[in-house]
C-alpha cells in the first residue's frame, strides 16, 4: 500500500494511537480546574494544536482573565496524561501498517504533542521500536498547522517532502503536510480510523 513514496510519516494522537480518551479526560479536568468552558466543537477544532497553543486560543476565545499561564495549564494536563495513560491509549489499525513497512520504508511521527508525552504513549502501545524519528512540538519553532514538523521528520530521514507520505486525522495536520508538499492521507475519511475525541460532553 502506497508502495511509490520512499518514507512515511505518521501523526500520533488520532493517527498511529487511539488516544482520543485519553486526552478528553485530562482536558476537562484541566479546563476545569482553570475556569475555561470545555466546548466541544471547537476542541475538536482545534486537535493537532499543541496544548500551550489550544490554552491561549481558548483563552482568546472565551474573553478570559484565568488565574495561570498556558505553561502551567500544559503541566497540569500532562500529570493527568502521565498518571492516566495505561487506561486509554491504544494502537490503531495503522500500527500493522508500520508492522509491515518495518526496516523496508524510513518511518517517522510528527506531531503535535510534546516530545516525552509521545515518547511515553509510544512506549505504552508498543510502537516505539517502529519508529526512527520522533518530532514533537517543542522540537521546532512553528508547530501544526505550520509544516515545520513534518519537513523536520523529512530531514531526519535523509529524503525529499515529495518522496513522504503523511497519515493524519487532524485539520491542522492535514493542512501542516500539504504545506509541506507532501501526499496526506486523511485517515478518518480514507481509513475509517475514528478517534472519540470530544465526540461526548
Amino acid at each position: 500500500m502506497y508502495t511509490e513514496f520512499d518514507a512515511i510519516i505518521f501523526d500520533m494522537d488520532g493517527t498511529l494511537v487511539d488516544s482520543g480518551r485519553l486526552h478528553q479526560n485530562a482536558w476537562t479536568q484541566a479546563l476545569n480546574k482553570f475556569a475555561i468552558p470545555v466546548n466541544p466543537e471547537l476542541m475538536r477544532s482545534l486537535a493537532g494544536v499543541p496544548t500551550k497553543e489550544t490554552v491561549d486560543i481558548l483563552v482568546q476565545h472565551f474573553d478570559l482573565n484565568i488565574n495561570a499561564t498556558s505553561d502551567e495549564v500544559n503541566d497540569f494536563k500532562e500529570a493527568i496524561v502521565r498518571e492516566t495513560i495505561h487506561q486509554y491509549v491504544k494502537p490503531t489499525k495503522l500500527a500493522e501498517f508500520a508492522r509491515e513497512n518495518l526496516g523496508k520504508r524510513p518511518m517517522s511521527v510528527g506531531t503535535g504533542a510534546y516530545t516525552g508525552e509521545a515518547k511515553q504513549i509510544l512506549e505504552v502501545c508498543g510502537l516505539s521500536d517502529l519508529i526512527d524519528h520522533l518530532v514533537g512540538a517543542d522540537q521546532v519553532q512553528n508547530p501544526k498547522p505550520a509544516p515545520d514538523t513534518f519537513l523536520r521528520c523529512a530531514e531526519l530521514m535523509k529524503v525529499t517532502p515529495e518522496q513522504c507520505i503523511v497519515f493524519e486525522d487532524a485539520k491542522a495536520g492535514i493542512q501542516a503536510a500539504k504545506s509541506a508538499g507532501m501526499f496526506v492521507v486523511d485517515v478518518y475519511d480514507v481509513l475509517k480510523i475514528e478517534n472519540d475525541y470530544f465526540l461526548s460532553e
